[in-house]
């Protein structure tokens, strides 16, 4: 369990797929203010809690700049220039691709990417802090970070996260504990606990605020950029969070809606020319997108200003009018595409679609929910929560914050200062390693047997650590007690396996995925065969951890689990 210092300043990333920013807290113990935020974009005239997830490199892949500034330098470039420059944006999604292809077809390894994005956050928060603090200078080792991630992610994600941000200098080796990697709807979750009622839209009626008491159950939907991220809590006596179904979700969010506008833009401007203008003008296209999503959030007809240059390539084919007498839901208005409220409605089809079988699903279960907490940017979209209050508003009261935005960051602030808060969660597989056994041929397969030193031993058993749907306390441990099958063994290599099964026989069942791995030492021989070690691994916080005790010394020690990254 991470203790907390006791003067606990703290600093919590939202690295989201659309938008990211963070928020801090020098607060000394027992004085809870509300975390304060970084507020964007004052350059261009703008003041958001979260600045566009873009990253600028030039042609040697140096990095140049992050945010509203990376993207206003970008939409600046013309032509050969922008064609040398390396830019990322909405990257978060390409996690498990060892290399990202930049706007201009060039690659650039994953990490880096990340690398220098959460460097970049990282310099900047440290600054803000600076400048709020009477000149006093803050290095990263004099704070608790906190790096969010979508609790649908599996842990070879969470270690990439966690490798990334130790490159970017946020934390250093052996003092691994000052970075705590939070759920995206976890912490939403808890900020949205303390929320009086008047923190919530109140669209048609007298406000309403979460219930705290004991028993109280609730789902969040964490609506990202990326992903529809969705967690169900029941309050528990003392206000701690246990979650009651096992983090759900997919990667349908707001960027689907965005998509969905690109295709119908390719739609209008066929024969190829939509694509001709966006190799051409990538920058213009970004300002289009940038006005899409502004518009996205409002539930009526809208108009996007087209940009000169798509009117001056539509010309060499026809008047830019007649491109749009085949489309259904556009029109051409003077210098403006108008789109109709319901062709608007359309693009968001597929991402809604998503979000209701998900609710449903929970909601078909014996739980007694009442309440449904829509967080994170795509639910600032007015389309999104009247959908959800229509098929859901009956059964639960349907609740978001007025800040939606900023729910998921500030609520890591508090998760950081206090990790236990989320008392138990349920685990996502069954979990368990690869062990050996004395062969028994009544229990095991003959095709699994092998011999050392005249003994028969069983190969590749599953040994059952966690099971599914299990709930596991955010400190509790699962333990297995190891023996060495040969007397001068240093070291063994345990695989870990995940399943959806509840105890498969062998790690090459059927439904069995070997997902990583630990070396265990045991460089002390003189007992030979006698030696036991105590293998403890950790299901129950936001990452698996594990430790390892020699029971002879009782020396214990933390072992790395290393998760394969999918590539």
């Amino acid at each position: 369990p991470v203790s907390m210092m006791g003067d606990s300043f703290i600093i919590a990333i939202d690295f989201g797929t659309t938008y990211s920013g963070y928020s801090f807290s020098l607060t000394s113990t027992g004085e809870e203010t509300d975390p304060r935020l970084k507020f964007w974009g004052k350059e261009i005239g703008k003041e958001t809690p979260k600045t566009p997830t873009c990253i600028l490199f030039d042609e040697h892949g140096e990095f140049m700049k992050f945010g509203y500034e990376a993207k206003m330098a970008y939409v600046e470039m013309r032509g050969e220039n922008a064609r040398k420059h390396l830019y990322f944006e909405c990257f978060k999604m390409s996690l498990y691709d060892v290399t990202i292809k930049a706007a201009n077809g060039k690659s650039m390894k994953a990490l880096k990417v990340f690398t220098e994005a959460l460097r970049y956050l990282k310099e900047d928060a440290l600054e803000t802090i600076a400048a709020n603090t009477e000149g006093r200078r803050f290095i990263a080792s004099d704070f608790t970070w906190v790096l969010t991630v979508p609790a649908i992610w599996d842990p070879s994600a969470k270690q990439f996260m966690r490798e990334a941000a130790t490159q970017a200098g946020i934390v250093t080796k052996g003092k691994e504990d000052k970075l705590v990697i939070a759920l995206e709807p976890e912490a939403a979750s808890v900020w949205c606990k303390k929320l009086p009622a008047e923190g919530f839209i109140t669209e048609n009626r007298g406000g309403d605020s979460l219930d705290r008491s004991p028993g109280t159950q609730y789902i969040i939907v964490d609506c990202g950029g990326g992903t529809i991220d969705i967690t169900v809590h029941e309050v528990l006596d003392g206000g701690a969070l246990k979650e009651l179904h096992k983090a759900s979700g997919n990667d349908l969010g707001g960027q689907t809606v965005d998509k969905k506008f690109k295709e119908f833009l390719r739609e209008i401007f066929c024969d190829g020319l939509w694509d001709e203008y966006e190799s051409n003008y990538p920058s213009e296209v970004q300002r289009m997108m940038y006005d899409f999503m502004v518009l996205k959030q409002v539930n009526e007809d809208v108009q996007i200003t087209c940009p000169f240059n798509l009117g001056k390539v539509a010309q060499k084919k026809k008047d830019i009018e007649e491109f749009f007498e085949t489309v259904e839901g556009a029109s051409w208005n003077d210098g403006s595409i108008k789109i109709t409220k319901d062709k608007m409605r359309s693009f968001f089809d597929e991402s809604l679609n998503s979000i209701t079988k998900s609710i449903r699903d929970i909601l078909s279960k014996d739980f007694r929910i009442e309440f449904i907490l829509l967080v994170g940017g795509y639910a600032q979209s007015k389309i999104l929560r009247k959908h959800i209050k229509n098929q859901f508003g009956r059964q639960c009261k349907v609740l978001c914050p007025y800040r939606a935005q900023e729910a998921i960051v500030k609520g890591a602030v508090m998760f950081g200062r206090n990790p236990e808060v989320v008392a138990s969660r349920k685990s996502a597989f069954t979990y368990g390693i690869a062990i050996r056994e004395r062969f028994d041929e009544s229990r095991h397969k003959a095709g699994k047997k092998f011999t050392i030193t005249n003994v028969e031993w069983c190969n590749d058993i599953f040994r059952k650590l966690v099971e599914i749907d299990e709930d596991v306390g955010w400190n509790e441990s699962r333990e297995y007690i190891f023996g060495p099958i040969e007397a001068d063994l240093t070291g063994v290599t345990f695989k870990f396996f995940q399943t959806e099964r509840n105890n498969p026989p062998y790690v090459d069942d059927w439904g069995v995925e070997e997902i990583g791995s630990f070396i265990l030492d045991m460089p002390e021989t003189k007992s030979g065969m006698n030696r036991e070690v105590k293998v403890e691994i950790r299901f129950g916080s936001t990452e698996m951890t594990a430790t390892a005790t020699d029971i002879d010394s009782m020396a214990a020690a933390s072992i790395t689990l290393d998760f394969m990254i999918k590539s």
